[in-house]
């Protein structure tokens, strides 16, 4: 086959850095990760500028932690933070800063070469810079004519759907209101955002099935379970607090499973740091058993679990499933019957590489809980059958009445730490009338009504010259999409590109013919308007919505924040011959106040009545959610919805493997912040594939060996991720696995999950090529 090779880091056939590989751990945090915490706070931030943020971090009167959206228990640590959060603190608030030099300095030709770390490394940016059309140079423009270019350019577009407003969950509630608020007074709803690329299969499949996206637990059910399934997600990398939770479930006598392709360090044995047992001696045994599931499998998983449930039901009627819950509050129990009666064991199996005794063990376990919590993450949504396994999910929780009650239910766990709120805010590209009503009594305007954009099809826009702007709040779009080259090519053909951000990214460097970087405020630093300093809000992945207020000084004077750069965006582009604002929305006064922001939202948005008083509350508030609440659900058959989901596997053929991409320890997102992954055992780079030792017995490559890795698509030349160092790993038999964004290149724009568009990077059919002279 033809290929197309792909970018990144060690790409082409550049010389790849010296990876040196040992052996995995079998524990997280404990002693180590807190040595590494206070090094690297202390180098980055000075000892001073470090206690303050890191005693501050997850407070009440404190900030938000911007490294995930794990809610806070009710009684906080000191140190309500973890390693990856502390780094996260570091990366933001460091005080180096780019100075202006640099713009002259470094051309975009030259910043397209270099790689996700080092961009990242270069400091806080602290000025607007414009890239004229025509220039390889960004120059620095004054705040006042930054925001006349957006305006004039957005302004001379044929029609606002020409425009992307793009969003990243970092973003406050207060700056996410404000922003889909501007957009939709332009006359778009193309309003995609991170959440596309990650948990919109999770947001897709409880819609249809319990009538709500979110999570219908909160932390305290962790302490309360029998039974916690984790699946698809590395906790002690992605958000390593969630392992103190998994620690009570495990010390009130309850059970974890881990159903993973990898064994996590974090889910073997957690070392608390903030214990004497985590400290100095072995920590907790987190996961009681791993059912390694090969990519693309857990689904196939759950109807098996789901076909045991009912046959024991069958085998002992009346004892197993809640019939009083199954009759009063869901539908379809028939159909589900009988369609999982046809399943094919011979298929389960071949599609999980699992045996009949591990789905029979799992199983059992679940039958033996009478409290049972699933926990899932990107492993899970972002495959083909992505948004199918989540109904799943739901169908195993349903039978037994696991949703609704204490100890139980869906536990979807988001990694962005306000991406969830973005979207109540109404960062969606297609949200309900309800809300558009709502915006339309409070603002006087009527919002656009057909569905916008998301994150794929903004860039399909972009390719087939529909999308001519593209304006990003945060987040680093062309480095965490998928088909790394289409996207780029895409990005490149449009007018204008704005970024609104704290450091560089790829982002920056892959532009439209004209571009603007707008420097913002970071969560970790005062925000000063009008009236005072301000206060932010975010809501955590348990809908709990609390306040976050910055610590620090800026670290440069010329700083906006995003509501500030947003209104500035908002004036300079909607405004009649008389330079005024669109009438009856308020633009100055809510920059000037935020209160007014949580005002307007008050009367928009169910659930945020009385905002300004209860988010200044000691721990915020919690959103009402009716499954959770009282086994309410706003379906359109007003009940949880059993659902018939067709199992189609994926096929591998021999000497192929099935590929998931995944992130590193020293990694959030797509910032890199340093070139060790140390729970896997790699440290120096990045360029590694994970592939089980019997695999690369069977196709003739030694450990260590280096590959270009070629994936397979029908119909499509092959995309090449080139120059990876082959490391064997216990992962499970058929699979592999390399690091994300570096892996996007292997992932078509069209290869999507259904009925999400989510970008399928867990189920990669790929084939692994030895180079011609492998080091």
């Amino acid at each position: 086959m033809s290929a197309a090779r792909g970018v990144g880091h060690g790409r082409g056939d550049e010389t790849a850095p010296d990876v040196r590989i040992g052996p995995p751990k079998d524990n997280a945090a404990g002693p180590e990760a807190v040595v590494r915490t206070l090094v690297a706070s202390v180098r980055e931030l000075g000892p001073l500028r470090a206690a303050k943020l890191l005693t501050a971090a997850n407070q009440q009167d404190g900030f938000d932690c911007m490294s995930c959206a794990w809610p806070d228990p009710t009684h906080r640590s000191r140190a309500e933070f973890c390693e990856n959060g502390a780094k996260a603190i570091a990366w933001e608030a460091t005080p180096l800063t780019v100075p202006r030099s640099f713009w002259a300095e470094r051309s975009l030709t030259e910043l397209a070469g270099k790689d996700e770390y080092w961009l990242g490394q270069q400091g806080r940016l602290k000025e607007p810079v414009h890239k004229p059309a025509g220039s390889d140079h960004y120059e620095p423009v004054t705040w006042e004519r930054a925001f006349e270019i957006v305006g004039d350019r957005l302004r001379g577009l044929a029609s606002p759907d020409e425009a992307a407003f793009y969003t990243s969950g970092r973003a406050s509630n207060e700056a996410a209101f404000v922003y889909q608020l501007f957009v939709r007074a332009f006359g778009t709803n193309n309003l995609p955002d991170c959440s596309n690329m990650c948990h919109e299969s999770t947001g897709t499949a409880m819609l249809e099935t319990i009538g709500i996206g979110k999570s219908t637990i909160s932390y305290e059910d962790f302490a309360k379970a029998d039974l916690v399934i984790v699946m698809g997600q590395n906790p002690g990398t992605n958000h390593p607090r969630m392992l103190t939770a998994l620690e009570g479930t495990k010390r009130s006598g309850g059970s974890v499973v881990s159903v993973n392709p990898l064994p996590e360090a974090g889910l073997v044995r957690y070392r608390n740091p903030q214990t004497v047992r985590g400290l100095a001696g072995r920590g907790t045994e987190i996961a009681d058993r791993l059912y390694q599931v090969r990519p693309g499998g857990d689904m196939a998983l759950l109807q098996a679990v789901s076909k045991r449930v009912l046959d024991a039901e069958d085998a002992a009627p009346g004892t197993v499933l809640d019939h009083a819950f199954l009759v009063e509050h869901t539908r379809g129990l028939d159909a589900l019957r009988a369609h999982l009666a046809q399943l094919d064991e011979v298929e389960v199996l071949r599609a999980t590489g699992l045996s009949v005794a591990d789905v029979d063990d799992l199983a059992a376990r679940y039958l033996a809980a009478d409290r049972v919590i699933v926990t899932w993450a990107m492993g899970l949504t972002q495959q083909r059958k992505g948004v199918d396994t989540i109904k799943e999910i739901v169908n195993l929780l349903l039978l037994r009445g696991n949703i609704g009650r204490p100890g139980a239910g869906a536990s979807p766990i988001r990694g962005h730490s306000n991406v969830q709120g973005d979207r109540t805010m109404g960062i969606w590209e297609k949200m309900p009338d309800s809300f558009l009503d709502g915006l339309e009594r409070e603002f006087g305007f009527a919002p656009p009504r057909a569905h916008g954009a998301d994150s794929v099809e903004t860039l399909r826009r972009m390719r087939d010259g529909r999308i001519r702007a593209f304006v990003a709040l945060g987040g680093n779009f062309v480095g965490a999409i998928s088909d790394t080259a289409a996207a780029e090519a895409a990005v490149r053909g449009t007018d204008l590109t704005v970024q609104i951000s704290t450091k560089l990214n790829r982002s920056h460097a892959v532009t439209g013919r004209e571009a603007l970087i707008l420097p913002t405020l970071g969560r970790t630093e005062i925000d000063r308007q009008a009236s005072g300093p301000q206060l932010v809000s975010v809501e955590d992945s348990v809908c709990a919505v609390h306040a976050s207020r910055g610590k620090v000084e800026p670290v440069g004077d010329d700083l906006r924040s995003e509501v500030a750069i947003v209104v500035g965006m908002a004036r300079a582009t909607l405004r009649d011959d008389a330079d005024d604002s669109v009438p009856s929305i308020d633009w100055a006064a809510m920059r000037d106040d935020y209160d007014v922001v949580r005002d307007h939202v008050s009367r928009v948005v169910p659930g945020f009545e009385r905002y300004n008083e209860k988010v200044r509350s000691p721990g915020g508030f919690v959103l009402p959610h009716g499954p959770r609440d009282s086994r309410t659900f706003a379906t359109a058959s007003g009940r949880a919805e059993l659902t018939v989901n067709v199992l189609e596997p994926v096929e591998c053929p021999p000497g192929r493997l099935i590929l998931q991409t995944l992130r590193s320890h020293d990694q959030f997102n797509t910032t890199i912040y340093g070139l060790a992954d140390r729970y896997r055992g790699v440290r120096g780079g990045r360029d590694v594939v994970f592939v089980s030792p019997d695999d690369l017995d069977e196709l003739g490559i030694a450990d260590g060996d280096r590959v270009d890795v070629h994936s397979e698509w029908p119909g499509q030349p092959d995309r090449v991720l080139a120059n990876q160092r082959v490391v064997a790993y216990p992962a499970a038999r058929g699979s592999a696995a390399a690091y994300y964004p570096e892996a996007n290149v292997l992932v078509p724009l069209d290869s999507t999950a259904i009925g999400s568009n989510t970008p399928v990077s867990k189920s990669v059919v790929v084939r692994l090529v030895p180079r011609a002279e492998p080091r």
